[in-house]
């Protein structure tokens, strides 16, 4: 099969979706200090997002001509919304609990390995010599990077924020296997709007369940709401269509590639905005990560 082709455009549309993903977790840590906890605050990422998602859905989105759609389509695209943006985000805001936005981004980074070891062993797809090298130097990265912490005593809030984040990676990579297959049936605006309406009622469904009777949505301070209409913005519904639109023209290997632009930018935007630094053991372990991860993606 002939690889695509990225154009100036599609390489656009990665590179900025791929950005504004990563200041997800600045935006999530600048919020958890006024008091928020992780399901609330993505409540309000969901419901700022929700009726923009239903707008959009109702006047641009189309289905594409000649494709007729059944039950299997219905079934899979609402169990792509649960693992993408329910299960994959509630993990992650729960992880950035107790570990850095650097370190959340680097684990999230692994999900192609995820995505080739899914399509191995459950879609017996073939597995390249190239591809278990590169799976094999992005999880050597995560050694180098996690080793030390192996020697630090009483740091159980370290590995229950790292497994929630892998946990939420691996969510994530099985909403894309999802993905590549219903976004060419349903288009890619309609599968986005569909799939994230589908993932935010679960988050309602999930806050109305979890909460306490006196618990409001409504008794946060103001810059709660601010950062979650940022968040709902700028790190769920543009880049959530830039990067559909992005893998829909340049296919979903080139879109890896792209992404190894997010830990950079998180691991930036991080420094500036948080105060957070990586020890040097740290900085040598993501630049093997993302080196793996480049590696495998790379055709």
């Amino acid at each position: 099969m002939t690889a695509k082709i990225a154009s100036p455009l599609a390489l656009f549309m990665a590179a900025a979706g791929v950005v504004l993903f990563s200041t997800k977790a600045v935006m999530v840590k600048l919020a958890y200090p006024y008091g928020v906890d992780h399901v609330s605050l993505l409540v309000l990422r969901m419901a700022f997002s929700l009726p923009i998602y239903l707008l959009i859905d109702a006047f641009w989105s189309k289905k594409p001509d000649g494709i007729v759609l059944g039950m299997r389509d219905y079934v899979g695209v609402v169990i792509a919304g649960i693992f993408g943006y329910y299960l994959a985000s509630l993990f992650d805001f729960q992880g950035l609990l107790y570990i850095s936005a650097s370190l959340e981004r680097l684990i999230l980074f692994t999900y192609p390995t995820i995505v080739i070891l899914i399509s191995r062993f459950i879609l017996k797809e073939q597995i390249t010599k190239r591809q278990y090298l590169g799976i094999g130097i992005a999880y050597f990265g995560m050694l180098i990077i996690f080793l030390p912490q192996l020697f630090v005593e009483s740091d159980t809030d370290f590995w229950i924020g790292a497994g929630l984040v892998f946990l939420s990676a691996l969510t994530y990579a099985f909403f894309l296997v999802t993905s590549g297959r219903y976004i060419p049936r349903f288009g890619t605006v309609r599968f986005t709007a569909w799939s994230l309406s589908i993932s935010a009622f679960c988050v309602l469904i999930h806050f109305t369940l979890s909460s306490s009777p006196e618990q409001s949505i409504m008794d946060h301070s103001q810059e709660v709401y601010y950062l979650g209409a940022t968040m709902a913005v700028f790190a769920t519904i543009l880049p959530s269509f830039l990067i559909s639109g992005a893998i829909s023209r340049m296919g979903a290997s080139n879109m890896s590639i792209i992404g190894s632009l997010g830990p950079v930018s998180t691991i930036l935007l991080a420094i500036i905005f948080l105060g957070e630094k990586l020890d040097w053991y740290q900085v040598v372990g993501a630049a093997v990560v993302i080196g793996g991860v480049v590696w495998v993606s790379k055709k």
